[in-house]
C-alpha cells in the first residue's frame, strides 16, 4: 500500500507541461482570429448582405432565409480556408454546461461522389434530441424533437475542425429548453424599458445595453493526485479530508508571484481565448492556495455569457496539456476560500453613456440617481429569486464562508452614494443634486502622483455592491451559467423601470396644468417625487455592514429580507406570483417554462447530494475503513510484542498510547460503518418520494447533514492513521504545486 500511494503521487510531481510559445505577433494581431466577426464579414460577405447582418446585429431586423444562404456561403469559404470540416450548433442546455453534435459540410453530389455544402438552412437551424436533456416535463422520451437556432448577435467561431454557431434550445412546442434564450428575452426587455427612461433626459437614445465583465476564479490541480481522488473525480469537490497546517493564513499567496507551471498554462489558455475573441485582461493568484483567477474585459452580456461558457471549457482542455486539473467548483476544498463569479454589470446608451456613472450635471445625476434607485427597486422586490438564481446545491457550501457574501441579498452604496440618496429624499427640490466624482487623494511620499479615489469604496460582504460605475453581482457561483442570474437581474431592472415610466407619466399628466407658465418642468417634479417614494421603498436593501453577523440575519428578518438558507425551498422564489407576472409580462418566461426549469433545478440537485453520498459510502467502506484497521493490525501486533518482551508494568506503560490509538480507531470506524448504514437507508426512504420538490427538500434535510457527520470522523482517522497507508492524496499535498 505504500508503494501504490507513491506512486501515484510521484507521477504527478514528475509530469512536466508542454512548452508554450506565444505567437511572434503581439495580441492585437491574433485577436479573434478564429471568429466569424465584423471584420471577416466584410471580407467574406458581398457588400450589401454584409449591411444588412450589421443591421440584424445591431438593430434586431429579423434574418431572412436568402441573407442566411449568403452568409453561409461566406461563411464556410472562410472556415474551409481554416481547415476547417465541420459545423455543429453550440447551445446552452439546463445542464449547466454547453452541448454540440458535430456534422460535416460534405453531401451526396448525385454522381457518386461527395460535395462540401454549408447552407442558410444549415446555418440557421439543426434539430438535436430534446428529450435527452433536461426539461422538466415539458419533452417527454417519446418526445424527441427540439430546435436550435443561430443567434446572429454572438458571432460564430472555430475550435479545432468544427465550425461552433451559437444557437438557441427551444422544444418543438416553442418552450425555451436553455439559457440563451429567456437571456435575449430579458436583454430585450431592459433595453426597452431602460430606453423609454432615457427619453425623459435625452431623445436621441436609441438602445440601451446591458454589459457584463465577470471574474472567473478557479483552482488548479496535479492531474495525477486528482485522478487519486474518486470524490474529486465523481463530484468536484473533496468529501473529506483534514485542513492543512498550513493554507491561506499567511495571507502570502493572494496576488503573489504566479508559479512557473501555472504561468505556462495561463499564458497558453489567453493565447487560446483570444484568438477565440475572449478579450483576457486580468490574471492573479487568488487568497486560496492553488486559486487563481481570470478577468476579461467588459462586453455586451450575450456574448459575454457565451464567452465565459466557452472559456470553461477551453480552460478545461489546455490545463491537461500542462498535467493540471481546472476545478470550478465552489468549495472543493473545506476551511478555505471558495471560488466566485463576480458578475460586474451595468448599462449604457448607444451614445455612450453609462447609466450607473455619477455625471456633470444636475440632469446627469438625476439620470444616474434613477437608474440606481430603480435598479435598486428590481433588486428589492426580487431579492429572493434574484438569491434562487444563483443559488445550487455546490454554491450553498461558499456562501457566507470566508471572503463569499452570505446568502441574504442586500446592496452596498458607499457613504457618498447613501448620502445622495437620503438627501434626494429630504432636500429641497430646486437644490437637490451634487455629486462629486472622484476626489483627489495626495499621499505624503513625493515619488508617488495624486491618486483619484472612488466614490464608493468596497464591501467584500456584500452580494450586491455599487463600484463606482457598475454593480458587482458577487454571489454567483464560480461554475455556473451567468445567464441564470442575468436573467433574473435585467427583467427586475427591466419591470422596476416600466413601472416607473407608467407613474411619472400619470404624475406629469396630473401636474402638467400646474406647471404651465410658471418656468418649472412638470417632468423634472413628477421624477422626483417618484424617485423619493421609491428611495423610501426599496431602502430595506441598502445595508453597508457587516454581512457575515448574526445581528444582520435578525435585522434582514425584520425588513422583510429573503433569509432562507435551503437551498430546494430558495428555489420556489421562482413560482412566487410576483416572478411569474415578472417574466410574462416581459415576455422572458412563461408559467409553464419557469415551473419546468424549477422541476430540473430540484431535480439536479438531488442527483448531486445523492452522487455525494454514494461516492462517501464508497469510500469510507472500501478505502478509509479497510486502511484505518490495517494499520489498527499493526498497532495491536506492536502491542503484543512489546508484552511478549516487556514485564507486564513496563510493557503497558509502553503501548498506553498504542492502545488508544486502537481504542480510538475501533471506536470512529464502528461510527462510520453504522453512519454509512444510515445513510443508506434514509437514501432509501427519501428515494420513494415521487414528488421531485419534496425530495430535493428531504435530501437537504435528511441526507445531506449525514455526509459532514460521516466527513468528521474520517478526518479524525486521517489524524492518527500512518501517513504511508492513507488512501487518498492529502490537502497539504492537493493544495501546494510542485
Amino acid at each position: 500500500m505504500e508503494t501504490l500511494r507513491f506512486q501515484v503521487v510521484g507521477t504527478a510531481f514528475k509530469k512536466k507541461p508542454l512548452e508554450v510559445k506565444a505567437p511572434d505577433e503581439r495580441p492585437d494581431r491574433y485577436f479573434g482570429s478564429k471568429v466569424f466577426n465584423r471584420e471577416k464579414m466584410y471580407r467574406y460577405l458581398p457588400k450589401s448582405v454584409y449591411e444588412k447582418m450589421i443591421d440584424v446585429m445591431d438593430n434586431g431586423v429579423r434574418l431572412d432565409r436568402e441573407v442566411a444562404d449568403d452568409v453561409a456561403k461566406g461563411m464556410k469559404q472562410w472556415a474551409m480556408e481554416n481547415g476547417v470540416t465541420h459545423y455543429t450548433h453550440w447551445f446552452q442546455p439546463l445542464t449547466e454546461g454547453t452541448a454540440e453534435k458535430h456534422d460535416s459540410f460534405i453531401e451526396h453530389d448525385g454522381k457518386g461522389g461527395m460535395v462540401e455544402e454549408f447552407t442558410g438552412k444549415l446555418l440557421v437551424q439543426q434539430e438535436p434530441d430534446a428529450s435527452s436533456f433536461p426539461s422538466g416535463g415539458i419533452r417527454s422520451t417519446f418526445e424527441a424533437r427540439g430546435y436550435s437556432a443561430w443567434d446572429p448577435t454572438s458571432p460564430v467561431f472555430i475550435i479545432d475542425d468544427t465550425l461552433c454557431i451559437p444557437t438557441v434550445f427551444i422544444s418543438y412546442s416553442g418552450e425555451a429548453l436553455d439559457y440563451k434564450a429567456p437571456l435575449l428575452c430579458a436583454l430585450h426587455a431592459v433595453n426597452v424599458a431602460a430606453t423609454d427612461v432615457c427619453h425623459y433626459f435625452d431623445e436621441s437614445v436609441k438602445k440601451v445595453t446591458s454589459n457584463l465583465g465577470w471574474e472567473q476564479e478557479y483552482f488548479l490541480v496535479d492531474e495525477g493526485l486528482y485522478a487519486a481522488r474518486p470524490d474529486l473525480l465523481l463530484t468536484g469537490r473533496t468529501l473529506m479530508g483534514h485542513d492543512s497546517a498550513k493554507n491561506q493564513q499567511m495571507e502570502d499567496h493572494y496576488f503573489g508571484s504566479i508559479p512557473e507551471r501555472v504561468a505556462a498554462f495561463m499564458r497558453e489558455l489567453e493565447i487560446v481565448a483570444l484568438e477565440l475573441g475572449v478579450p483576457c485582461k486580468t490574471r492573479h493568484n487568488e487568497v486560496a492556495p492553488n486559486q487563481f483567477e481570470l478577468a476579461p474585459i467588459f462586453e455586451e452580456t450575450n456574448l459575454a455569457v457565451d464567452h465565459n461558457m466557452l472559456l470553461m471549457s477551453v480552460m478545461k482542455r489546455v490545463a491537461r496539456k500542462h498535467g493540471f486539473r481546472v476545478l470550478l467548483h465552489e468549495k472543493p476544498f473545506a476551511g478555505i476560500n471558495g471560488s466566485g463569479k463576480h458578475n460586474n454589470w451595468s448599462l449604457s446608451t448607444d451614445n455612450g453613456v453609462l447609466l450607473h456613472a455619477p455625471g456633470k450635471t444636475p440632469e446627469q445625476n438625476l439620470r444616474f440617481a434613477v437608474f440606481i434607485v430603480e435598479t435598486l427597486m428590481g433588486v428589492y422586490k426580487h431579492n429572493g429569486l434574484l438569491k434562487a438564481s444563483i443559488m445550487s446545491a455546490t454554491n450553498a457550501h461558499r456562501l457566507g464562508a470566508n471572503e463569499a457574501p452570505p446568502a441574504i441579498i442586500s446592496s452596498f452604496l458607499g457613504k457618498q452614494l447613501s448620502e445622495l440618496l437620503d438627501h434626494i429624499e429630504k432636500a429641497d427640490k430646486e437644490n437637490i443634486l451634487a455629486m462629486d466624482g472622484k476626489q483627489g487623494l495626495k499621499m505624503n511620499i513625493p515619488e508617488i502622483p495624486e491618486l483619484l479615489i472612488d466614490n464608493t469604496d468596497r464591501n467584500r460582504t456584500s452580494p450586491f455592491a455599487f463600484t463606482g460605475n457598475r454593480f458587482e453581482f458577487r454571489a454567483v457561483g464560480s461554475e455556473a451559467n451567468c445567464a441564470s442570474a442575468m436573467i433574473a437581474l435585467n427583467s427586475a431592472v427591466a419591470e422596476a423601470l416600466v413601472n416607473f415610466k407608467k407613474r411619472v407619466d400619470v404624475r406629469i399628466a396630473k401636474t402638467a396644468k400646474k406647471f404651465e407658465g410658471t418656468g418649472h418642468s412638470a417632468t423634472f417634479h413628477a421624477i422626483i417625487d417618484i424617485l423619493r417614494e421609491d428611495i423610501k421603498t426599496c431602502k430595506p436593501i441598502r445595508f453597508d455592514g457587516n454581512g457575515y453577523s448574526d445581528e444582520w440575519v435578525k435585522e434582514a428578518t425584520k425588513r422583510g429580507l429573503d433569509v432562507e438558507k435551503s437551498c430546494p425551498k430558495i428555489f420556489e422564489r421562482y413560482l412566487d406570483a410576483e416572478s411569474i407576472q415578472m417574466f410574462e409580462s416581459l415576455g422572458v418566461m412563461t408559467k409553464k417554462e419557469l415551473e419546468a426549469r424549477n422541476e430540473v433545478k430540484w431535480e439536479t440537485y438531488t442527483k448531486k447530494i445523492q452522487i455525494e453520498a454514494r461516492v462517501l459510502g464508497d469510500l469510507s467502506m472500501n478505502h478509509i475503513i479497510p486502511v484505518a484497521t490495517h494499520y489498527q493490525s499493526q498497532l495491536l501486533k506492536n502491542v503484543k510484542d512489546v508484552a511478549d518482551i516487556f514485564p507486564a508494568d513496563h510493557a503497558k506503560k509502553l503501548s498506553s498510547r498504542n492502545i488508544k490509538l486502537i481504542e480510538e480507531i475501533a471506536e470512529r470506524t464502528s461510527l462510520i460503518e453504522s453512519q454509512v448504514e444510515e445513510l443508506v437507508n434514509v437514501r432509501k426512504q427519501v428515494n420513494k418520494i415521487e414528488d421531485e420538490h419534496k425530495k430535493a427538500i428531504a435530501y437537504h434535510d435528511k441526507v445531506e447533514p449525514k455526509l459532514e457527520d460521516i466527513r468528521y470522523q474520517i478526518d479524525k482517522l486521517e489524524l492518527i492513521v500512518d501517513d504511508s497507508l492513507w488512501p487518498l492524496p492529502k490537502y497539504r499535498e492537493l493544495l501546494f504545486i510542485r
